[in-house]
């Protein structure tokens, strides 16, 4: 059932290999978090994961339910959720002094890629919780922090994010919301909001809403935005619950997926008085609620991968058992036995291309938390800021990328099912709906795409993404010196230094009167950013691989190769290393090389076709 969910041995692949967190346990901060001891937290996560939330999964999809301005969860999330708090498990990485675990970041995405592959749509309700409590501890008062964080920590408390309004979606700063100052410094609030991912639920017993609003009087647009501190229940100074404060469900959506996730429209002062309190600083709302956002982009990117990677066991797991057709060799010899489905050589193909994807998504995402754990540890301002830089650079690529190719790989996995896949009887299906949101929340794909060229480029003057080029160069010629590989890594450059060309080429364009054309551009180059990144993952994986077989061979013979993959399950996995990075390199790749030459052209075609030439009247 295990395989199911996740590749227990890959995800030890990356975090000792490649990752190498057993360095994270050398510094104080981490020293408790040894090989034993993270072990120790994979196995109960996916122990939990396996026994407890993957039977959920199913029942959950027949959704929540709405009467009377309340919302009742599926029934089998409560028993569960009492579960998830005993592990401490929503506040794995945060300040013990608050509740937290102190586990480093990436030690965390293990036992998170065993939990969202499980459910995602209970697992929505935790990662909302833990944005909405980092916002309270980075912007909120000694008293706010006393009187929230340990209950939204511990999950005793729920938390969410109010920035969606019927004509404020994307352009957040169209949106209505008013708060008007009390006498005690309060705000009332009054205002709607939509697509409230926990807006309302019978889990908890109080919810916090952090929620952008414009004080009476503020500038229009982004720069008039505050932040608001607006708990479902007032909580009094001693921390017991006071009165209702307002904040009213009034439906919640009929969605394609992600059914057991409520998803609220709610209204704030619409028959009495909503309090809330200012977090942070008076117009500077979406400076801080982009702290919450990019962690939840980031978590998306999460949910994409761990969606994908469930599909893909599953996929495998079936067409290793499902016995349908003759081996193509085998003619039209009469006696030929059915062989399972993962002998026809299409099945393969799709296998493998799940396989790619989901290996360089969970090395990306990793390695993207990996960065933080650096963060933590250095003691150099120059470091800090240059791993800042680069998650900055890769959030878009790990939320847009990553959301668009999960899309990808979950249709394969219905793809692989035939006919089954479309049924509800199997739960690739579910997968496949589910995953359609991660492309949208949190900025859309298209947004992510518009960060990327128009922001991330040119952060600190391109110095940002200088950095990430060079990590990018350091391991291609890391690769170059590895005989096995070499040929990949000369691929990959080639790539790599059209790649720059492009690069340079439509960020400049983007700040020419042809700025509308190189934007038109933006998610192809979006896509093509991700597929360079996933071949630099690959490739990385290949540099550790290909010694490490070669070690256990103790030849580069492919004769003798095969015959100790046969018999060796680390000779296996190594090799699976090597033919997944060659697949990737050599048959996806010049795909990519296609998709620049077609960039590089920045035809104005999408820009210059006339509205009403598009049809339709």
């Amino acid at each position: 059932m295990a395989q199911l969910i996740s590749d227990r041995r890959d995800v030890e692949f990356v975090l000792y290999e490649q990752m190498e967190v057993e360095d994270l346990a050398k510094h104080e901060k981490f020293a408790e978090f040894n090989k034993k001891t993270v072990d120790l937290i994979i196995s109960e996560a996916r122990n939990l994961a396996i026994k407890e939330i993957l039977p959920t999964q199913q029942l959950s999809d027949e959704g929540c339910r709405f009467e009377n301005g309340k919302v009742y969860v599926p029934e089998s999330f409560h028993p569960l959720f009492e579960k998830y708090k005993e592990g401490e498990w929503l506040a794995m990485t945060d300040n013990p002094e608050y509740g937290g675990q102190g586990m480093p970041k990436s030690v965390s995405l293990a036992a998170s890629e065993y939990f969202i592959g499980a459910n995602c749509s209970f697992m929505l309700y935790h990662g909302l919780t833990h944005g909405a409590a980092k916002l309270v501890e980075k912007f909120g008062t000694d008293k706010d922090k006393e009187i929230y964080l340990k209950k939204m920590y511990s999950g005793e408390w729920a938390g969410t994010m109010l920035l969606t309004e019927a004509e404020a979606g994307s352009d957040v700063g169209a949106l209505t919301s008013i708060a008007v100052k009390n006498d005690d410094g309060t705000y009332s609030i009054t205002g709607t909001k939509i697509f409230i991912s926990g807006g309302e639920q019978d889990m908890t017993e109080n919810i916090i809403h952090p929620v952008l609003a414009r004080i009476e009087g503020a500038p229009p647009g982004t720069k008039g935005i505050s932040l608001f501190l607006v708990p479902k229940y007032l909580v009094n100074d001693d921390g017991s619950l006071g009165e209702f404060n307002d904040v009213v469900c009034t439906g919640i959506e009929e969605k394609t997926g992600i059914h057991g996730s409520s998803t609220a429209s709610l209204t704030l002062g619409g028959t009495s008085q909503c309090i809330g309190t200012l977090l942070g600083e008076e117009n500077k709302g979406m400076r801080a609620m982009f702290e919450m956002m990019n962690e939840a982009r980031q978590l998306v990117g999460l949910q994409g991968f761990a969606v994908s990677s469930a599909s893909y066991m599953h996929s495998l797991n079936y067409a290793r058992e499902r016995i349908q057709g003759k081996h193509l060799l085998a003619g039209k010899d009469p006696e030929a036995k059915s062989v399972p489905i993962i002998q026809h050589p299409d099945v393969r193909r799709q296998l493998i291309i799940m396989k790619a994807y989901v290996e360089g998504m969970r090395s990306l995402i990793y390695y993207n938390s990996r960065c933080y754990d650096t963060i933590e540890i250095s003691d150099s301002d120059e470091e800090k800021e240059n791993y800042s830089d680069l998650i900055e650079v890769l959030t878009p690529i790990v939320k847009g990328y990553v959301t668009d190719k999960a899309l990808e790989v979950t249709s394969h996995g219905v793809q692989i099912y035939g006919g089954y896949g479309y049924t509800k009887e199997y739960p690739v299906e579910q997968l496949f709906r589910d995953c359609r949101i991660f492309m949208i929340y949190e900025g859309t794909s298209g947004i992510q795409a518009m960060d990327l060229l128009g922001r991330k480029m040119r952060m600190k003057g391109g110095r940002a993404f200088q950095f990430f080029l060079d990590k990018i160069q350091n391991t291609i010629s890391e690769a170059k010196k590895i005989s096995e590989i070499e040929k990949l890594a000369s691929l990959t450059e080639d790539l790599f230094k059209r790649y720059k060309e492009i690069a340079l080429k439509l960020g400049e364009t983007a700040l020419s009167e042809k700025v509308l054309d190189a934007y038109a551009y933006s998610h192809p180059f979006l896509e093509i950013t991700g597929d360079l990144v996933m071949a630099w993952m690959h490739l990385w994986r290949a540099t550790i691989a290909a010694p490490s077989l070669a070690k256990i061979v103790g030849s580069n013979n492919p004769e003798k190769i095969r015959e100790k993959v046969e018999n060796n399950k680390n000779a296996a996995f190594y090799e699976g290393q090597l033919k997944t990075a060659e697949f990737f390199i050599c048959s996806m790749l010049p795909i990519t090389m296609g998709k620049l030459n077609a960039v590089s052209e920045i035809n104005s075609s999408i820009v210059e076709i006339p509205e009403v030439s598009f049809g339709g009247k």
